[in-house]
């Protein structure tokens, strides 16, 4: 299956990278060695696994089968009117998935694989098929975890992708086009991708290896035959594969499994700022030097944890737990893989210094104003003032709230509601109000205009 996003079509299947140390083991053919993959690729094939999902439709008769006059003017027997609606199950779609743990019989694979549908089938390399639980999902990252009853099932080793380095060898296994098990092999083209629009938290391993419809939730090794990733995306200007995928690092995925499994959900905190990313200009007025990476806060919510830490508005974040960071998007995808109640080491610029500040990681809070609460449809956002007076920062978005799935997302400037044109929380509030079962909303992101429906 496949997605379109904005311009580029974007089909949901990707791939990450590998371990420069891994080397590739020798095969001895006629008394001569010569390297190859196939001792790893037979170690992980069992763990890769085809998923297939089904829903029910309703189909509606013709009205017209139900009236007497009809039936009788065109000599329909009574014995064959049917049922008003017959519901039919379809095959919705086709992905792939991963084993990661064999004896809980846990597999991991995209959301939008399994989204949408009332039956998930997984089908080993065997040749068993299993009706498959979802114990949950985290849908602003793309992960989906089942669970099937099946024995001598394999599991995939799970590797550190803070590791990875651009370069390092990679190997992608999945389903395309619904061929069966397929390995495709490139490097890691870039590491840290993010502001692509295709999740709400996005850090992705870029790839060159072939990805395909088909791909989606499948594995992405090292040569050691661990797994890095998991295949989501790639970039497709003309609908095939130009060798731009982009694969979910499977620290991050692991951090959401873990809250799957303990809690059914994935919660994440905040510490409380507005930021966005440095431009030329800013790093200028700034005065930072050449080729140095962070994030700038322009924003310190009232009561936050990051206000109680001492971050102002103008520091630089640079690193977190010692790990850099270099956009708004790999900054939230780093606090957001992190649980609520965490503590995290931030490293900041401040004025030419360099500081590491403690901060904890907190709930979400609800959009509120000296008034009180904004809207319904908006509980889980967090506004604060923007920084250029053009109307409202959308400071935080609550993990699985409505505005998360409608679109809202951090940094987003709301500059109108309603057909309202906002300058501050009052005049947000003044033209919520217009509307209780919907809200409109004009947002200004990454210098370009777009509107989002909330219901």
């Amino acid at each position: 299956m496949y997605r379109k996003i904005s311009i580029l079509v974007l089909l949901l299947f990707t791939l990450g990278g590998t371990q420069a140390y891994a080397a590739i083991p020798n095969v001895t053919t006629e008394g001569k060695p010569f390297p190859s993959l196939a001792p790893m690729i037979k170690k992980v094939h069992p763990a890769v696994v085809n998923i297939a999902t089904f829903s029910t439709q309703q189909y509606r008769n013709n009205p017209l089968l139900n009236d007497p006059f009809f039936r009788h003017f065109f000599n329909i027997p009574e014995q064959q009117q049917q049922p008003q609606q017959q519901p039919q199950k379809r095959q919705q779609s086709a992905g792939s998935g991963v084993i990661i743990n064999a004896d809980e019989g846990l597999v991991m694979t995209n959301y939008h694989v399994i989204k949408g549908s009332d039956e998930v089938q997984v089908s080993l390399a065997d040749g068993r098929s299993f009706q498959a639980k979802v114990l949950g999902q985290d849908a602003e990252l793309d992960i989906a975890i089942l669970k099937i009853k099946a024995d001598d099932l394999v599991e995939v080793k799970l590797a550190d992708s803070s590791e990875l380095e651009v370069g390092d060898f990679v190997v992608a296994i999945g389903n395309p086009f619904g061929l069966g098990q397929t390995v495709t092999t490139g490097v890691v083209s870039a590491l840290g991708r993010s502001g692509l629009g295709i999740e709400g938290y996005e850090n992705f391993i870029q790839t060159d290896a072939s990805i395909n419809p088909g791909n989606s939730g499948g594995a992405l090794v090292n040569l050691a035959g661990e797994l890095v990733g998991i295949n989501t995306a790639i970039i497709a200007p003309s609908g095939g594969n130009v060798g731009i995928g982009f694969a979910i690092p499977i620290n991050m995925a692991k951090a959401s499994m873990e809250q799957i499994i303990d809690h059914g959900e994935v919660k994440r905190g905040q510490i409380g700022v507005g930021i966005q990313d440095i431009n030329a200009d800013l790093r200028k007025a700034f005065e930072l030097e050449n080729g140095q990476k962070g994030v700038l806060v322009t924003s310190v919510l009232e009561d936050s944890p990051a206000k109680k830490a001492g971050i102002k508005a103008g520091d630089v974040i640079i690193a977190v737990d010692g790990k850099s960071t270099g956009s708004t998007g790999q900054l939230r995808s780093q606090i957001g893989s992190k649980a609520i109640g965490d503590k995290t080491k931030l490293t900041i610029l401040r004025d030419g210094e360099k500081l590491q500040l403690k901060v904890n990681i907190a709930k979400p809070q609800s959009a509120v104003s000296a008034e009180g609460k904004l809207h319904d449809l908006l509980d889980g956002v967090q506004f604060a003032k923007d920084p250029e007076g053009n109307g409202v920062l959308v400071a935080n978005v609550a993990a699985g709230s409505i505005a998360a799935y409608g679109g809202l997302r951090p940094n987003d400037v709301v500059v109108a509601a309603n057909k309202r044109p906002v300058k501050d929380i009052a005049s947000l509030q003044k033209a919520l109000s217009l509307n209780k079962k919907a809200v409109l909303l004009q947002v200004n992101r990454r210098g370009g205009s777009l509107f989002i429906v909330l219901r």
